[in-house]
């Protein structure tokens, strides 16, 4: 008697991961065997970014802020230090936001900090 074989199961698995490959270059979205190793490859670089996105936008902030307190004629360190010192919670999202959207309130931020020094 020959062996039995689950053909279905196989091949939906099989589709499945083709259609996580589409897209893909060259043989790693046609052929099982290399959509295999891309698909898997894909899984580890989406896990480690979704971390790594939080400190790149947390940079993107920095950058951002201390570009505009050096167009106020103040550091970024000292920014944040004479912030934390008047006691104003702002986290750097939103500083980020108030110095592109809000030039005003950001320059009122700045003489609070410039009157702590």
């Amino acid at each position: 008697m020959p062996k039995a074989r689950n053909v279905q199961a196989t091949r939906k698995r099989r589709k499945r991961l083709l259609n996580r490959a589409k897209g893909y270059f060259g043989n790693k979205s046609r052929l099982y065997r290399y959509a295999k190793d891309a698909v898997e490859h894909a899984g580890v670089y989406a896990y480690r970014d979704r971390r790594k996105k939080k400190s790149e936008f947390r940079k993107l902030w920095i950058v951002r802020i201390n570009a505009a307190c050096r167009a106020e004629g103040i550091a970024y360190s000292r920014f944040i230090n004479g912030l934390a010192k008047a006691g104003i919670e702002l986290d750097r999202k939103a500083l980020s936001q108030l110095a592109i959207e809000d030039a005003a309130a950001f320059k009122a931020l700045v003489a609070k900090v410039k009157e702590q020094a």
